[in-house]
């Protein structure tokens, strides 16, 4: 953690699997929220019994996909899952530890997304989305894989997902516990318009990176790691990360939304623009 520091990383995102299962997530959080914006991701099955590791973070997101309780035990294939989840959400809430709601848009879930979002942010709980999406890579030494096909869960009514986010950038005139930018959004919705496009270039290793549990780096999980995070300090302006940042800017094998994100709100530019987006949900840091 204090490495990263050094090399500039403001934020700090602990995924998983689930990070909560680990012995000593009280000590890596309570030192990590002093250094940075810090977030950990959890399916919702253990934060309820973490809350003293917890109170110091800056979001605990849960993942819920669907306010049916059975079509979201569906989706995650494991039973019981919506109403863990739920609870959870509930008692971070009560405990006032800030948690927000991360559903992963697919096919399944594409028509009930606004009333998934009306649900939460009307309980002052924020939300932000992932979209379904798997790895394609063929890299033989990935970090890790996320996600597998399934037909079931590829959204094939562009048109309603281009509606959807509409309704989203609409919606967000008056809610701001929508924690996407219009910017991010706009970016999602490019991917269903008749002209499909990336309106954005990776900045993986540059405005952000991956390091897992061996301390192994990757500009992005979806790649070959490149090294250890004891020698970032050494490596991150060398002539090898600038050629590896060079190749993951023109990389377009996925579109995972947090990697979207920094790579639209990186750069001063970017971060002018998610302030003027997101001033109104500034006091939920301040807190």
């Amino acid at each position: 953690l204090d490495i990263l520091k050094k090399i500039g990383i403001v934020e700090l995102v602990l995924s998983g699997g689930d990070p909560l299962l680990r012995d000593d997530i009280g000590e890596i959080v309570d030192h990590a929220s002093k250094l940075f914006v810090t977030t950990v991701y959890d399916n919702g099955s253990i934060a309820a019994k973490k809350l003293d590791a917890l109170r110091n973070v800056d979001f605990v997101a849960i993942s819920i996909d669907s306010l049916d309780e059975a079509k979201n035990d569906y989706i995650k294939s494991v039973p019981g899952a919506w109403k863990n989840a739920m609870q959870a959400v509930e008692t971070l809430h009560s405990e006032g530890i800030k948690v927000s709601v991360t559903p992963t848009i697919s096919q399944k879930n594409l028509y009930e997304i606004v009333d998934l979002t009306n649900n939460f942010t009307g309980k002052g709980i924020p939300v932000w989305y992932c979209l379904y999406s798997y790895d394609t890579s063929v890299d033989s030494k990935q970090l890790f894989r996320i996600g597998k096909a399934n037909d079931e869960f590829v959204i094939t009514d562009k048109l309603a997902m281009v509606n959807l986010c509409n309704s989203l950038i609409e919606m967000k005139k008056k809610n701001n516990k929508i924690l996407m930018t219009d910017k991010l959004i706009k970016a999602l919705r490019s991917l269903y318009e008749e002209k499909t496009k990336r309106i954005w270039k990776c900045q993986a290793l540059n405005q952000f990176l991956v390091v897992d549990h061996l301390g192994r780096v990757a500009g992005c999980h979806s790649h070959n790691f490149v090294g250890s995070v004891f020698d970032l300090t050494k490596k991150w302006k060398s002539p090898e990360y600038k050629q590896l940042r060079e190749t993951y800017h023109e990389c377009t094998q996925c579109n995972y939304l947090c990697y979207v994100f920094y790579s639209l709100h990186g750069n001063p530019w970017g971060h002018l623009t998610l302030a003027k987006d997101q001033c109104k949900n500034a006091k939920l840091l301040l807190k």
